[in-house]
């Protein structure tokens, strides 16, 4: 029996009203950098979506200059209770324009249009209620009385939640009564500079959302500038240890959130078939460009051979191809550069001794993308058992007992996330206990909620976003006098 085939159905792009260029987002309008402009492309086809600003090293100092102005004339004099109406404004806003910034999202991505649509733009407006709601209830976060703004942060986020990731950012910060200067990532601006329009018509004040377009350098510019009181990074352990070196007796307040090779582990008493579709949501999702991925599969011995071959079939049935059709599963990698570091990583596995399984699927002939593959046999320490690879790759070891799975899952530098699949509360309760991560989840993977604290440790980075943490993240308890 042979496996339904869908038809096209491609979502329209008609409804993206694009510029052919976009300027930085300044003080509440658009100019021009005086940098040397970019493209962004589309990561399945390779072909130009717009150029794009970017910012030089005074065009970083406008910006700040301007959030400044907006945090002391402005942002901070508003009550907790206005601000929150600014946040449910710009949420209603994000819902409104939801197909609009899927699209967006899955054309300068790449992600399947049912992960942007269905994941990550409700997200987005979920973040901006959730924050919204906290606004005026600053004093109740369990900070004392008064709980003061930090002033101006500094936020750098990366590619491959481009939109998300900028709610998780700008949401807490205006709750806090911060303003902000943004950077999204060069190679996907584009839902940023369209997010900017929805601030505009939100009417939220100039200068209280600085958003600016550009490489490496104008990152480092943004977080080096010394009048900025916070900075939030989302990105490459490398970077985070160079803001860390950077910002260290400055007196700025920082949260990284970093690399992960974090551990989904299966004991045999779970129930196979949820944990099948828990594994390749935890890797395959996003295409694996997800900081948190499952990309350590640890197997209980005694169902290792059940669950490998179970996966394989399930993976067999996923449908890599055009991020703008709704029925893909797997979309385009977002840069060749990316996609060169997944085939260094996956040859070197083999390399070391790894048994490599890729699944049967026809590669477009334009544009980044890798089959969804496995490693079986793989040994500690191997560099694809150690190294992020931030890709549709799985590496599969096995264990015999619960000690053994902790201390396999706990043999890493990273310490983001974890994954326990069991039909025992006990034993999920007593592994999560010892396993040294932020975040594990229970006979589930990849599940997200704005009231939940998400970060890590060791050189996953430190700080927390989300919830009351991720509030605290941009408040300094300071007694009396704060401006709320």
């Amino acid at each position: 029996m042979g496996f339904l085939e869908y038809a096209p159905s491609p979502e329209s792009t008609a409804i993206l009203h694009l510029k052919k260029s976009y300027g930085l987002f300044i003080d509440g309008e658009f100019r021009k950098g005086h940098g040397k402009a970019f493209v962004t492309i589309s990561p399945s086809t390779e072909e130009r979506i717009a150029d794009i600003a970017n910012a030089s090293e005074a065009d970083v100092d406008a910006a700040v200059k301007a959030a400044r102005r907006a945090y002391e004339r402005t942002w901070s004099k508003l009550s907790g209770a206005d601000r929150g109406k600014y946040l449910f404004r710009i949420a209603r806003l994000v819902q409104e324009r939801a197909r609009e910034l899927a699209v967006a999202e899955s054309l300068d991505n790449g992600k399947p249009i049912k992960e942007s649509r269905d994941v990550d733009v409700p997200l987005v407006a979920a973040w901006f209620f959730y924050y919204a709601g906290w606004a005026d209830k600053l004093d109740y976060a369990g900070l004392g009385p008064a709980p003061a703004s930090l002033g101006v942060a500094a936020q750098v986020i990366p590619w491959n939640f481009p939109l998300l990731m900028l709610a998780w950012k700008i949401a807490p910060a205006l709750a806090a009564g911060n303003t902000v200067v943004i950077k999204p990532a060069e190679t996907t601006p584009l839902s940023a500079l369209i997010f900017a329009e929805i601030l505009q018509q939100a009417e939220l004040p100039p200068g209280v959302v600085n958003i600016i377009t550009g490489a490496g350098d104008t990152g480092s510019a943004l977080v080096n500038h010394p009048d900025v009181n916070k900075v939030a990074f989302t990105g490459s352990t490398e970077v985070g240890r160079l803001i860390a070196k950077s910002t260290a007796g400055s007196g700025k307040k920082l949260t990284l959130e970093l690399g992960g090779k974090a551990a989904n582990i299966v004991f045999d008493d779970a129930p196979i078939e949820e944990a099948i579709e828990g594994i390749v949501n935890g890797i395959f999702f996003n295409q694996g460009h997800v900081c948190c991925a499952g990309s350590r599969l640890l197997v209980q011995e005694n169902v290792h051979d059940e669950v490998v071959d179970r996966l394989k079939t399930r993976l067999s049935t996923l449908r890599l191809g055009d991020p703008l059709d709704k029925n893909t599963d797997i979309g385009a990698i977002n840069s060749r550069a990316q996609l060169d570091r997944i085939r260094e990583l996956s040859d070197i596995g083999e390399s070391e001794g790894a048994d490599r399984w890729t699944a049967e699927c026809v590669i477009p002939d334009k544009g980044f993308w890798f089959a969804p593959t496995i490693f079986t046999n793989v040994e500690a320490s191997h560099r694809i058992a150690r190294e992020e690879i931030f890709g549709p790759v799985l590496s599969v070891l096995t264990f015999r007992t619960p000690a053994e799975a902790v201390a396999k899952a706990n043999n890493t530098p990273y310490g983001l996330s974890a994954g326990i699949w069991t039909d025992k509360g006990s034993k999920i309760l007593a592994v999560a206990d010892q396993l040294r991560a932020g975040v594990v989840w229970a006979n589930t993977f990849n599940r997200f909620d704005p009231s939940s604290p998400f970060g890590g440790y060791k050189e996953s980075g430190y700080g927390r976003e989300g919830g009351r943490h991720g509030l605290a993240a941009y408040l300094q308890s300071s007694g009396w006098g704060a401006k709320r």
